[in-house]
């Protein structure tokens, strides 16, 4: 019988919510400004045409999408001192952001295995990562990710609803709404979170193998230019990772001892505001190439 949720407020004074309005804006406009510009000049740079930077323009897609799933409603709600998120709303908000996270962590994910073939294996890196395999991983990636999304939506806002609609975050998040279930009706989600845990423990291992294979490769390199070039490919996607996964990990498997509405709020706006700006400022400060055609844009 839920029409509506109540969104946790940026804050408790009218001139705090206006100043975090401010600082929100500012964000999303430069995420969406960096990221709407690697998509750019990938699309237009025919030099940029390469797997790498293929998966770089879908990994700026997740970003972009991630962003405005959550910061407009914020946004929102803080301009015109609310706090309401239609039933509907939330429901196609957790799905979204479920859609685009998981997707980002796919294709990290698909981009790790682009440098370890690129560096272990590079007499076969066209022949393994052509244009149609590059498709197909993509496609496979957003794909599962909407298969996951979907799986965690319709199976959340199935359970019925009794502890009452106040929500305490600034946007719907699963684990806040499961709060609100009636007892023992939150098992079927449990079962789903296990089976996320297994993903997302098994796509770990496979960034960590692949970092090892890389880093054996990298050490077998006889010139110290070839070590400079090898890594400098590499970084970027490593920085990206560690920043997705250590802020991820922090907001979901921290100590209850530690857990507070404003605690809370801030670690939720580093993982899911913060990542979307600084990847693009990450990759465009480390990749030669894609500076140029930024230049030229």
């Amino acid at each position: 019988s839920i029409s509506h949720f109540l969104l946790l407020p940026l804050a408790d004074t009218r001139q705090l919510q206006l100043l975090h309005l401010c600082l929100l804006l500012g964000i999303s406009l430069a995420a969406l400004l960096a990221n709407g510009l690697i998509i750019s000049a990938v699309a237009c740079g025919h030099h940029l045409h390469s797997p790498m930077f293929f998966f770089l323009l879908n990994l700026a897609l997740t970003d972009l999408g991630s962003i405005c799933t959550t910061v407009p409603k914020a946004m929102h709600n803080s301009l015109w001192d609310t706090r309401d998120i239609s039933y509907t709303g939330c429901a196609a908000q957790v799905f979204f952001f479920l859609l685009f996270i998981s997707a980002e962590y796919f294709l990290l994910t698909i981009m790790c295995y682009d440098r370890s073939v690129s560096i272990c294996k590079p007499l076969h890196y066209g022949t393994l990562l052509g244009s149609r395999a590059c498709a197909h991983m993509a496609a496979a990636a957003w794909a599962s990710a909407f298969l996951y999304a979907l799986m965690h939506t319709a199976n959340t806002f199935s359970l019925p609803l009794c502890q009452g609609n106040a929500l305490g975050q600034f946007f719907c998040e699963i684990p806040h709404i499961l709060k609100l279930s009636c007892s023992k009706s939150y098992l079927r989600e449990i079962w789903l979170l296990v089976f996320s845990a297994h993903l997302v423990s098994g796509c770990f291992v496979f960034i960590v193998f692949s970092y090892v294979q890389i880093f054996r490769a990298v050490l077998r390199i006889p010139s110290e230019q070839g070590w400079h070039k090898a890594f400098s490919t590499c970084l970027p996607h490593l920085a990206v990772v560690s920043l997705f996964l250590s802020t991820a990990l922090f907001a979901y498997l921290k100590p209850p001892s530690m857990s507070s509405p404003s605690l809370d709020l801030v670690v939720s706006v580093l993982y899911s505001v913060v990542p979307p700006a600084l990847n693009p400022l990450i990759y465009r400060l480390r990749y030669q190439e894609l500076k140029d055609a930024l230049r030229k844009m």
